[in-house]
């Protein structure tokens, strides 16, 4: 039973919710994320806040000590290192990379480790610095060649650093330069390891975890802040005659950043010595500009954008062997293109370099319908045979009519050699992965990521399709001890495949789950259906010690191993409510639906009857009906302010295996509405089954029937082109629609996206554009727009805009100063929810 006063905190809550999502960038302010597992496993790097409205993110460790015992330790504060942290001046280029990466956070928001976890790199308003973390797992950070990036001509901006594996080295792009600071070895004011000495490293030169370095001069000299080595790696130049330089070095291309989920533009060898560096050329690319209509007086801003139907950038990939003094100092460059079928493959989707192997390129056609996984040749003892550096060789081939997936982590080499790739296996209908070209996961077991890869098992993210799973487990035992109830598509599990197929489950409940493993040590990372705030937990297997007390036995001989298991500190913000969300499967489909009453304490939960707000993605490639209760906090919202809330997953989004995802192929339009409109027939049968099934009438959890002759539908990307679709084609049963950023015409969106679905027919586009269907428009419609928004233009809504202003269709245009693609701004994010409430109460006479 609820009481008065949690009635009352409730409503308050629900009124609360716009000012309160947007002070807290959607409740993520605070939460631990971006974990990485270091060393043995028993350390693990995050990035966390210090509360649910400070932006500002730190670097912190998680730690099991010896004797069992869990702290947490703050590394390296933004505000301690510089004063201005608060203030945030980020580059340009870096601006573009966290909207691609969809990074709305300031401070630390990415940082880069060596292979012993002991060095950490990364940047705070554009400067470098590097944090080395103490045997007891203190930190102490200071900044890296900061004389010589301030004097250093081209220099700067400081983008995307990564630390050599070995911790001695980093390099950096300013986006025309690769740049290379080689560690001073000592550290200020406390230069050596009390304990360190050249002895405890045979004479070698080799980092100790204070800075201390075996075989430098005298330690007690005074440190010298320009002691850091900065030196340019490669450059590139304007063609002749060029006005502009469209060659970028070190960095993603934007599609690969956009579409391919590879924000990387170089990568390490694991032997510190060699590099592979992408260039690209991007003047093949249509220049687009980007205007700010407020500001008359700033100048539009141009970039070069890979529209669907013309030139992509021109990749190139280069092999790069550093040679380093005595001393450990950068001493010159080797260079070798990397040669393959630039031609007929022309996406870089992946590279991945594993120790003691050959790197790996995952190589794409223009229409992603065949691709090539491609070793480079060394010219080393890892490379095979006698061939020439920089050249490849095709280890797998995979082809599919529609088009081919990424998976995230593939192609990657087991330990031992062994070669694990993904595939679209259409007869089983599932994504899987192969060893060797040999499937190994189990039919129905949807493959998302590759988290990890060992001799023994491969660490993976999946949804399960229980109609398709044929899977048996060992002795009969189910993967989740008989209770897989809920391990379905809107599920994205952590478990680990050994290479017989056998499952062994990471995560117990259904949920939105990531891990990162090293060792013995594991962390989980997600959210589900239970908790508002999002979970992270770190896990450590302690061994026994040699020369340690004797330890337990586990009846057959071994020694006890015991398993440690911490929570890391959520410090973010709580709605102030939980989601009265219900699932259902509906229509022909069995399309996977989330259905949203109001609150109990809701004038309208008692109600008979409310209006139907659709609130779908409904694009291919991304789900909205996840077990994860921040995905239905908006939706409470809304219901809570008289909708009835659907979020129906049609095809082409995934977990229902590669037929379901590409039914949508070259006719996204009308396959999207149709299961939209397939939804709202299904409603009402529906909702009468649940109340049938959990509560008698007039009681709370009762859900009130839907009136579908007052329908209306808003979302946002895919989502507003699905809104503005609806009233458009379908009148009879959407009655009104707020459309954000509406990809109206597909000619005008990405290549590697768009291509996929639609081909490189132009008929194609015509058909699913939906600007011709301006005239049909007798509905209510607000468009909104961002004029920054670089990834679904702006252009989009001002051409229906145009189109329905040509047909004499009365229609509400809300254009937004300064935002982009992602709506940060807490004002904007505040007042849109607003805004298209009162817009659709009108619309629908409510």
């Amino acid at each position: 039973m609820v009481g008065m006063n949690d009635m009352t905190t409730l409503h308050d809550a629900i009124g609360d919710f716009p000012r309160h999502k947007a002070q807290t960038l959607r409740f993520s302010c605070g939460a631990p994320r971006s974990a990485t597992a270091i060393g043995d496993g028993s350390r693990a790097l995050f990035l966390r806040s210090d509360g649910p409205e400070d932006l500002v993110t730190s670097l912190w460790l998680s730690v099991f000590d010896a004797d069992g015992t869990h702290r947490e330790v703050l590394l390296a504060d933004p505000r301690v290192l510089l004063a201005d942290a608060d203030d945030e001046d980020v580059p340009a280029e870096e601006k573009v990379r966290r909207e691609r990466a969809r990074e709305g956070g300031s401070g630390i928001v990415s940082y880069s480790v060596d292979a012993a976890g002991r060095r950490v790199v990364f940047t705070i308003n554009g400067q470098l610095f590097l944090t080395e973390i103490a045997e007891d797992g203190s930190g102490r950070t200071r900044m890296l060649a900061a004389d010589g990036i301030a004097a250093g001509e081209g220099a700067t901006p400081v983008l995307n650093p990564r630390i050599s594996p070995d911790g001695r080295h980093v390099a950096y792009t300013t986006g025309e330069h690769l740049m290379l600071v080689d560690i001073a070895p000592q550290w200020p004011s406390d230069s050596r390891h009390d304990d360190a000495t050249d002895d405890d490293c045979d004479g070698q030169p080799a980092p100790h975890a204070h800075g201390h370095r075996c075989g430098d001069e005298e330690s007690g000299a005074p440190y010298d802040p320009s002691a850091d080595k900065l030196s340019t790696l490669w450059s590139v130049y304007p063609d002749d005659d060029a006005d502009e330089n469209t060659w970028k070095i070190g960095l993603a291309e934007f599609v690969a950043g956009e579409e391919m989920d590879r924000y990387d533009g170089f990568w390490w060898g694991p032997d510190s010595r060699h590099i592979i560096f992408e260039t690209f050329n991007a003047a093949p690319e249509p220049m687009w500009y980007i205007s700010d209509p407020a500001n008359p007086q700033t100048p539009a801003s141009g970039r070069r954008y890979a529209r669907a139907l013309t030139s992509n950038a021109d990749v190139r990939l280069t092999l790069a062997e550093l040679a380093y003094d005595g001393h450990d100092e950068y001493a010159g460059l080797g260079i070798q293109q990397i040669s393959w079928n630039r031609k007929d493959y022309e996406y870089v989707a992946a590279v991945h370099w594993s120790a003691g192997h050959e790197p790996l390129l995952l190589v794409q056609n223009r229409r992603q319908t065949r691709d090539q996984v491609l070793s480079v040749h060394l010219g080393s003892e890892a490379s095979a045979g006698s061939a020439p550096v920089g050249s490849t060789t095709v280890l797998e081939e995979h082809a599919n009519d529609q088009w081919l997936d990424i998976i995230q982590g593939t192609p990657v080499f087991t330990p031992d050699g062994r070669l694990v790739c993904a595939l679209n296996d259409m007869d089983a209908d599932t994504n899987r992965l192969t060893v060797d070209g040999r499937p190994f996961t189990p039919a129905g077991w949807q493959v998302r990521e590759v988290l990890d890869v060992t001799d023994e098992d491969v660490l993976a993210v999946v949804q399960r399709t229980p109609e398709l799973d044929g899977y048996e487990a060992p002795d009969g035992l189910s993967p989740w001890r008989g209770n897989a109830d809920g391990h379905d598509a809107r599920s994205f599990d952590v478990v680990s495949f050994d290479y017989d197929g056998n499952v062994l489950p990471m995560t117990a409940r259904p949920g939105s789950w990531s891990a990162s493993r090293c060792g013995e040590g594991l962390v989980i990372s997600g959210r589900d259906m239970d908790s508002a705030k999002s979970v992270m937990s770190h896990s450590f297997t302690m061994r026994p010690v040699d020369g340690g007390a004797a330890p337990e036995n586990d009846g057959d001989g071994s020694a006890a191993m015991s398993t440690l298991v911490c929570p890391i500190d959520n410090h973010a913000a709580e709605p102030g409510f939980a989601p009265n969300v219900r699932f259902a499967r509906l229509g022909e489909h069995r399309l996977y639906t989330a259905i949203i009453a109001p609150s109990a304490d809701s004038p309208y939960a008692k109600a008979d009857r409310l209006p139907v707000l659709l609130k779908p993605y409904g694009g291919p490639g991304f789900q909205q009906v996840v077990f994860n209760q921040a995905y239905y906090w908006d939706a409470q919202w809304w219901a809570d302010q008289g909708f009835l809330v659907v979020t129906a997953d049609g095809r082409g989004t995934t977990g229902r295996g590669p037929r379901w995802d590409r039914e949508i192929f070259e006719n996204m339009k009308d396959v999207t509405l149709a299961d939209q409109v397939e939804a709202v027939h299904a409603l009402a049968q529906a909702v009468e089954e649940l109340n049938r099934g959990t509560a008698q009438d007039g009681d709370a959890s009762r859900i009130p029937a839907p009136d579908l002759d007052k329908v209306c539908m808003i979302g946002w990307s895919y989502g507003g082109f699905l809104s503005a679709l609806a009233v458009l084609d379908a009148p009879d049963v959407v009655k009104a629609a707020c459309a954000g950023a509406p990809p109206t015409d597909w000619t005008l969106y990405d290549t590697h996206y768009t291509e996929r679905y639609l081909g490189l027919d132009p008929a194609a586009y015509e058909r699913n554009s939906i600007i011709a269907d301006a005239p049909k428009l007798a509905r209510p419609l607000m468009l909104i727009h961002g004029f920054a928004d670089d990834n679904v233009t702006i252009a989009h809504s001002l051409r229906l805009s145009q189109a329905l202003m040509a047909a004499g269709r009365p229609h509400t245009f809300l254009p937004l100063t300064g935002i982009t693609h992602m709506t940060n701004d807490p004002v904007v994010a505040e007042n849109l929810l607003t805004l298209q409430r009162d817009f659709l109460r009108d619309a629908l006479d409510l």
